[in-house]
């Protein structure tokens, strides 16, 4: 009997919880630019193009708000400055829109990359350069992609997990993601995280799944098999998810395997959302790291010291984040 009270818990409470963890946020417009909807399946796939030639492709993924949020207007002043950089930009739903998944729930990582793979054969599109961009489950999904396809060169994870986790289903039984066909390992909700579902504290929820170590490692997101350089954002105050330490924990993977692609760790002070409102910073190391990088190793990585340098908001108090030797 109580372990069927558990078991409804889990289906309600975190259930309801989960369709607000990883929205992505909105921001604001700008000028026209050719679109067109490519029909790839499963996927709702919008390319947006300027008029130059060779565009690198910057592919965008919202998180468990569904639908395509990049398509919308509220963020298009951020896609028109994709474009006014002479980057082309393809905004992708895979679940909530028309023909493909209702729900945010064993979503085939191969079909979105077909659809990306269907992009760049356009005659505008330089299919050498390819960056993917997401915002929480976005950002997981943005990782995932990058681990398995050696043709993406550069990933943007704003507030991501380090590892794969359950479906917006109502058992919790099913992982977000699969491959080929098969489900990912993944994280699953364990009773210690009930009372903390009642209470609604999310980012606690989390921390107490974590302590599965075993299941942990097994649903680990293989950051260290991208063939680019990645950009992880965080914020201290995260009121989702422990972001800070998936990230730190990314990091230190990237450093003990000697990935020798750029990578950075932004952290921020901040909500779940604050990384969004940062796209300078975005937009500066996609300059430097993917736009203008002509050979994987054309740069001096500031890394192989086992320390990672880190970007403030003026308001936040510096520390330094370390790491083991190897």
């Amino acid at each position: 009997m109580i372990l069927k009270i558990i078991s409804n818990i889990k289906k309600n409470a975190f259930h309801v919880m989960l369709i607000s963890v990883f929205a992505l946020p909105a921001l604001g417009q700008n000028t026209s630019i050719q679109k067109d909807t490519l029909k790839a399946a499963n996927i709702e796939a919008i390319l947006y193009t300027g008029e130059s030639k060779d565009q690198p492709l910057i592919v965008g993924l919202g998180g468990s708000e569904g639908g395509n949020a990049w398509e919308r207007n509220r963020w298009k002043k951020t896609r028109d400055a994709f474009l006014e950089k002479g980057y082309a930009f393809l905004a992708i739903g895979y679940f909530g829109c028309e023909g493909t998944p209702k729900i945010l729930n064993r979503i085939a990582i191969d079909d979105v990359y077909n659809a990306i793979a269907m992009a760049k054969k356009r005659k505008k599109i330089n299919n050498k350069k390819i960056a993917v961009i997401g915002g929480s489950r976005g950002a997981d999904l943005a990782l995932l992609l990058g681990s398995y396809y050696k043709d993406i060169k550069c990933v943007v994870a704003m507030s991501s997990s380090h590892a794969v986790f359950p479906g917006h289903t109502m058992d919790f039984t099913t992982p977000c993601w699969t491959f080929e066909g098969k489900d990912l390992p993944f994280i699953p909700v364990n009773d210690e995280a009930v009372p903390f579902m009642m209470k609604r504290d999310l980012r606690k929820t989390f921390e107490v799944m974590l302590k599965d170590t075993i299941a942990e490692q097994k649903a680990l997101i293989k950051v260290e098999n991208t063939n680019g350089s990645i950009l992880l954002m965080s914020a201290t105050k995260d009121e989702m998810i422990p972001a800070v330490q998936m990230g730190e924990k990314m990091i230190l993977r990237l450093s003990n395997s000697g990935f020798k692609h750029p990578y950075e760790h932004v952290i921020l002070e901040g909500a779940h959302e604050e990384p969004t409102k940062h796209f300078d910073k975005i937009f500066s190391f996609l300059e430097t790291n993917f736009k203008n990088k002509k050979k994987n190793n054309d740069f001096t990585n500031n890394y192989s010291n086992q320390t990672i340098i880190i970007h403030f908001n003026d308001n936040l108090s510096p520390f330094i984040s370390s790491f083991w030797a190897k």
